[in-house]
């Protein structure tokens, strides 16, 4: 009967934050510093290791590509909301006369300072103006 091969010594050289990890990881699985090694390089050479550094690799592109593609649809409704009504507003509101000009200035400060707390408090506790739009309405052909 013969002895199955012996395990070969190897002697490696690690970085102390390296080697006071492998030394924790060893003591919490109550493991010793050698067998985990092992077992890491083992993973490491394994030939599926790249296969699954790929496959995590490929899941968090695809998530990057899904937020990317929230972000656009977002930033698009944003821009399409503010000339809708940059539109509105200019075809709705004359131009004031000289003299009132003014008084309407220093309203609109006041205005606009109440527009911010009212957006600060929508955004706070929502919803959303891109939650209401829905996805599944077909675009419609805009007149001019």
């Amino acid at each position: 009967m013969s002895k199955p091969p012996k395990k070969q010594r190897l002697s490696v050289y690690l970085e102390p934050e390296v080697m006071k990890a492998l030394a924790a990881h060893a003591a919490r699985r109550d493991q010793s510093r050698s067998l985990i090694a092992e077992a890491a390089i083992a993973s490491f050479l394994s030939p599926d290791a790249a296969e699954r550094q790929e496959a995590a690799a490929t899941k968090r592109l695809d998530q990057f590509d899904r937020r990317m593609t929230r972000m656009e649809r977002d930033l698009g409704i944003s821009v399409e909301t503010l000339a809708v009504f940059v539109r509105f507003w200019l075809t709705t509101n004359p131009p004031l006369p000289e003299p009132a000009q003014a008084a309407a200035r220093a309203q609109a400060g006041e205005r606009y300072d109440a527009f911010v707390a009212a957006l600060g408090r929508r955004l706070a506790k929502g919803p959303k103006l891109r939650q209401e739009i829905s996805e599944d309405i077909s675009p419609i052909p805009e007149t001019r």
